[in-house]
């Protein structure tokens, strides 16, 4: 239940591009050995972050049909490519990595699944391999497979498994909610138990008794205290707030909401993701801007991109970046947390109607693991 001591992590921050696309993903594309960031309709290159064209992308008013960005070798090239989907498409799609030639990316139907909020990748069936799992908010809630070869490599094609015929509602998460050691989803108002088959058959559906509201995605499903018992963390992702839900006691007990931060609203997206280097997790999350063009309660206020760590007794907040646009980033519909210049340190790719920043993570106070900001 304790918490460690850890001191304050210094982030450098840096635009890579002043677009407006929502979802971010980090893998190497040209096969050089170096993370690149892909992010919408282009991909940019590690470490000059040199643009490149992947293929257009459609827009809708301020949106664009691109709100997921999940890596995953499809077709079993060695080469990575990535399976995106968006809300007026009403389809989730792949679009084939060219072997990092200079040349436009294809894209190939994976299936027409209904409007998409975002979509997020989990082993939900504990093979190893991760699922693609869309969440329709109108729609059921559906699970697509990659099917692999002997060897385990992709053969370009999904296999579709619906698991509740729902609707889905606003909000998903996946995780070991009650201590059984599988997987189950979580929803805005109750969660999903699995089949002895997760991917054979419908899932079984136990109300909370509440509701999360618009719920983020995702909903962040695990032991953040320490007590060997999961919690449930979500945002608003157009309202205000930051909770999390803790049995009161033991695995039967109710649901108790704890405030982590009730004075920012859009908090859409969540990672949990150790970038001090001290073995336990953090939540990050930002403001999503604009997340509906101007029609949610402190969209427009200021924008922010924090981490919460578990102090012991509560959630103690950094701050990553704050401030209005355009000096400042939040974070949009999928962030990337990964090592992108190769020094242990975990750093921060947050895409947004404001731009594409990166924040690089130059280490925490008080543990050595600090460097000069021109390193």
């Amino acid at each position: 239940m304790g918490g460690k001591p850890f001191g304050r992590t210094e982030w450098m921050k840096k635009k890579i591009d002043g677009g407006a696309y929502e979802s971010s993903s980090v893998f190497d594309v040209d096969g050089d050995g170096r993370l690149d960031v892909v992010c919408g309709a282009y991909w940019y290159e590690n470490p000059r972050w040199q643009k490149h064209k992947v293929c257009d992308v459609r827009a809708f008013g301020e949106y664009y049909d691109d709100l997921c960005n999940i890596p995953m070798d499809v077709d079993g090239d060695g080469y990575t490519d990535f399976v995106t989907g968006g809300w007026w498409g009403k389809e989730l799609v792949w679009r084939c990595n060219p072997g990092g030639a200079e040349k436009e990316w294809e894209t190939h139907s994976i299936d027409g699944c209904g409007s998409i909020e975002t979509a997020r990748a989990w082993d939900v069936d504990g093979d190893g391999g991760l699922e693609v799992v869309p969440n329709t908010p109108d729609g059921a809630l559906r699970v697509y497979k990659l099917t692999r070869d002997g060897n385990g490599r992709g053969k370009g094609t999904f296999s579709r498994h619906l698991l509740w015929d729902g609707p889905s509602g606003h909000g998903l998460g996946f995780g070991d909610i009650d201590g059984d050691g599988r997987g189950e989803f979580v929803l805005g108002n109750g969660w999903l138990e699995p089949p002895k088959g997760p991917l054979e058959g419908r899932w079984a559906f136990t109300p909370f008794g509440f509701d999360m509201g618009r719920a983020s995605v995702p909903i962040v499903v695990s032991d953040i205290d320490g007590d060997d018992a999961a919690e449930m963390v979500v945002g608003q992702a157009h309202g205000y707030g930051l909770d999390y839900y803790k049995k009161k006691s033991g695995s039967s007990g109710p649901w108790v909401k704890h405030s982590i931060d009730p004075y920012h609203s859009q908090y859409h997206e969540l990672a949990l993701a150790d970038v001090d280097g001290d073995g336990a997790a953090e939540i990050l999350t930002g403001n999503r801007y604009r997340a509906h063009c101007g029609n949610d309660p402190g969209e427009t206020e200021v924008v922010g991109l924090y981490s919460f760590k578990w102090n012991g007794e509560s959630f103690t907040k950094q701050v990553i970046d704050h401030g209005t646009v355009p000096s400042a980033s939040g974070t949009g519909i999928q962030m990337s947390v990964s090592d992108l210049d190769g020094d242990g340190r975990l750093d921060i790719v947050a895409p947004g109607k404001e731009g594409l920043y990166m924040f690089q993570n130059l280490g925490t106070e008080g543990t050595g693991r600090t460097k000069s900001r021109g390193g």
